[in-house]
């Protein structure tokens, strides 16, 4: 039975599935799939893509996700903090929409897919943790901002060419500001009050689509006026087409840290929401299954044209909130969103660039965690300035590149945090004892050593009791300690450490003394 539900893990949840829940399912997604529209394509033009790869991205991966993995309301799609890196990553190498940029886009999505299931293979689902909150905050507002200024030349109907980082895009933009379109400004400024608009004074209703159909309708109605204005290209209505992925050696691994990079993205953003859905649903979440589920969704994917699929924090509160029973509501708003890539192509080439820019805009602000930059600054300033390095790292540096920056700011915080564990010193005799609250490894042993020199007490203690474990950079300097200590006619005792603790420490031939 294990085997079966580790293989098809659908069959966990399928025995809930009836008439009932079929038909709230039904509807849940088609309020799923009325979001995903707007935002797919909008992600789509992020990534440099046609927009019809933004639907057919939130169409076979969002099934497969859905079916393959552990949490019942995530709902995976393209997302902007993901397209960004795409862009950022392949636009060095070809031209943005052309077909090689597609080709390698496609390509990289296969890569961090493999990546991803072989990570959940493994069971390595709990490493991901190791990208820190901070980081992720961090990230997110720097790829916020970069999607932001991204979109400033759909904005003001201005062609500019793509830079490798943030701030080489703010100085190509600033040459071209002359250029600037009115018409273009004018519908991106209606767009956007009419997005706020309905979000302050109408919450239900789905403020980016009607503010970029009134966009839309606005170019329609007056053509003399808003002539010029740039509209989003064509294209044939139909369903995801069989893409063959060509893979060439010197490709792949040019191609390997950014894989490696969007990959971990991808299921910390996945698993992230995953976890607080589940904290408000009450569902006990498989990791493993979970980050399996992913890979396999973006490694099928791009034969069906998907770019790389993550979890939307908007589609799966929205799926929780509505009242989803099954991950089939996922599944509902994917069918949902393949007829309307079948059958309501025409109607997306009659969306202006300049209020998809707008929308783009809303995207982005929701992008930004103000409560935890907030909650950040106020409870620790170290891991603010963790968040700080990783924001400045992705305006500066190549957003994959940001990334791992982000990381090691993090674990160069939690080391220096771990190198000085907590330490209490007190007299008892002709003993001097150490009350160490922190484990002996390489990181914390100087520290360590340095406490145990300053003591010239006969007997020097160190109570092991709140000691977890000792690696082998801790036990030589412990043995070093004890020899030296010997040579002048004291001991080196170690108390009250847990039985592993003890047994490892006694490993060593030496002096050192475990009581």
């Amino acid at each position: 039975m294990p085997n079966r539900f580790a293989l098809f893990p659908f069959l966990r949840w399928w025995p809930r599935v009836g008439p009932r829940s079929l038909g709230q399912d039904a509807l849940v997604g088609l309020t799923g799939a009325i979001l995903a529209l707007p935002q797919s394509i909008a992600y789509a033009l992020i990534a440099g893509l046609p927009a019809e790869y933004g639907l057919y991205a939130a169409i076979v991966p969002v099934i497969i996700a859905c079916l393959w993995g552990s949490s019942l309301h995530l709902i995976g799609g393209p997302t902007a903090a993901i397209s960004v890196v795409l862009f950022a990553s392949i636009s060095p190498l070809a031209e943005p929409g052309s077909a090689q940029f597609i080709q390698l886009v496609l390509l990289l999505s296969f890569m961090a897919g493999a990546f991803q299931l072989v990570f959940g293979l493994l069971r390595f689902g709990a490493l991901v943790n190791f990208v820190s909150q901070p980081v992720l905050i961090g990230f997110t507002l720097g790829a916020a901002l970069v999607i932001a200024l991204g979109q400033v030349p759909n904005l003001l109907g201005i062609e500019v060419q793509s830079q490798a980082t943030a701030v080489l895009g703010v100085l190509e933009l600033g040459e071209h500001l002359g250029e600037s379109h009115g018409p273009s400004l004018l519908v991106a400024a209606l767009t956007l009050a009419v997005a706020l608009l309905v979000r302050r004074y109408l919450p239900r209703f789905p403020a980016l689509l009607l503010a970029i159909l009134t966009g839309s309708l606005l170019v329609w109605s007056l053509p003399g006026v808003f002539a010029g204005v740039p509209l989003v290209a064509p294209f044939e209505g139909s369903l995801p087409p069989l893409t063959s992925i060509r893979f060439n050696l010197d490709t792949l691994l040019d191609l390997v840290p950014a894989a490696v990079a969007i990959g971990l993205l991808g299921l910390v953003t996945s698993l992230s929401i995953a976890r607080a859905l589940a904290a408000q649903s009450g569902q006990v979440l498989d990791a493993d299954t979970e980050v399996r589920g992913q890979g396999i969704s973006n490694l099928i994917g791009p034969w069906f044209s998907g770019y790389l699929s993550a979890g939307s924090f908007t589609r799966s509160a929205l799926n929780l909130q509505a009242g989803a029973q099954t991950p089939l509501a996922g599944v509902a708003s994917a069918l949902l969103v393949a007829l309307f890539a079948l059958l309501g192509a025409r109607l997306v080439a009659h969306i202006p660039l300049p209020a998809m820019g707008a929308g783009i805009l809303l995207i982005c602000w929701g992008l930004v965690d103000r409560r935890g930059l907030r909650s950040l600054w106020r409870i620790s300033r170290p891991e603010f300035a963790v968040m700080a390095v990783t924001c400045a790292a992705t305006l500066l540096l190549e957003l994959q590149t940001a990334i791992y920056a982000g990381m090691l700011a993090s674990l160069a915080v939690y080391l220096k945090r771990t190198s000085r564990p907590r330490l209490l010193r007190h007299q008892q005799g002709d003993e001097e004892v150490l009350t160490l609250e922190g484990s002996i490894f390489f990181g914390a042993s100087p520290y360590l050593q340095r406490q145990i020199q300053r003591s010239h007490a006969p007997r020097v203690v160190i109570d092991a009791h709140h000691v977890n474990f000792v690696d082998y950079a801790g036990m030589v300097m412990l043995h070093d300690e004890a020899r030296r200590l010997a040579g002048l006619g004291r001991k080196l005792v170690v108390r009250r450490a847990r039985p592993v603790v003890a047994d490892d420490l006694r490993k060593l031939d030496g002096v050192l003394v475990v009581e």
